[in-house]
């Protein structure tokens, strides 16, 4: 009887453990959806328009450099939801002139097209190409506009500091693995600002082979915003470097700029030149 009795209470106690374990994954779940959800907001929605000057270094092995300097204009259609970008670059030389512009969908895919004044092209960016690398850099068109929060599932699996902050650490997994270039990413989130300050990519291997790192962040209009951050490409032993400047929200930025005809054309009045 004794026996029984001992065998029943493991088989109870193996069934809430297994109970509880399934409802703490699902609870870890949402609380990674929410998580991402926040930082997606924080980083890629703040305020309902911004403008910003950016300087970008790309160094690769040799340490051999290259500068680029380029406007980005952003407007949010709906908080969290579809988004405009126009972004122009002014140096070096070479590239001056050419243009990208994103009209990002919520549900579907975005629409992005890419001017190049060279040879006086405007060339549609198909979807598989928004992974590829942006102007030369480390950052991809994905990296600079954002992914969809549905192509992804999370997990959260913990808390963690990071120097003097204190993150939360998702996990990222594609729900369609054939149309992602790695197979997760860890994500550490500053649970103040809900900025991302460090994101590792996986290969389909498992193999770490990029991280995204913030170096720097300001308050301005009263915004947490990154202002300083580095790609690092491991495998190639280069990184790219950006530098945030002159950043302003709430700039009156309107929809009739986000033009295909105006590739060729930039708005002079926010581009400056």
């Amino acid at each position: 009887m004794k026996k029984i009795l001992f065998v029943s209470v493991i088989a109870f106690m193996l069934l809430v453990s297994g109970f509880w374990t399934k409802n703490i994954y699902a609870q870890d779940t949402q609380s990674g959806t929410t998580a991402m959800s926040e930082m997606l907001l924080a980083y890629y929605y703040p305020q309902t328009d911004a403008k910003s000057e950016i300087s970008m270094r790309i160094v690769n092995r040799q340490g051999q450099v290259r500068q680029r300097r380029l406007t980005m204009l952003r407007l949010n259609q709906t908080p969290g939801g579809d988004q405009l970008y126009y972004i122009y670059f002014h140096e070096p030389a070479d590239i001056k002139g050419m243009s990208f512009l994103v009209l990002k969908h919520i549900g579907r895919d975005d629409d992005r097209w890419l001017y190049l004044p060279a040879i006086d092209l405007v060339k549609r960016i198909a979807t598989s190409d928004k992974r590829t690398s942006f102007a030369g850099s480390d950052f991809t068109y994905e990296d600079v506009s954002g992914r969809a929060l549905d192509d992804d599932g999370y997990d959260l699996l913990g808390e963690e500091n990071l120097g003097p902050y204190s993150c939360l650490v998702v996990k990222s997994t594609p729900k369609r693995p054939g149309e992602a270039e790695f197979s997760y990413r860890k994500f550490w989130i500053d649970k103040t600002t809900r900025l991302p300050l460090k994101v590792e990519h996986y290969d389909l291997k498992g193999k770490i082979y990029k991280v995204y790192e913030t170096q720097e962040i300001q308050t301005i209009q009263g915004v947490p915003t990154i202002t300083k951050a580095l790609m690092k490409d491991l495998e190639n032993e280069r990184y790219t470097e950006i530098n945030m400047k002159e950043v302003s929200y709430n700039a009156g930025i309107t929809s009739d700029i986000f033009q295909e005809r105006l590739l060729r054309r930039p708005p002079r009045q926010w581009i400056g030149e």
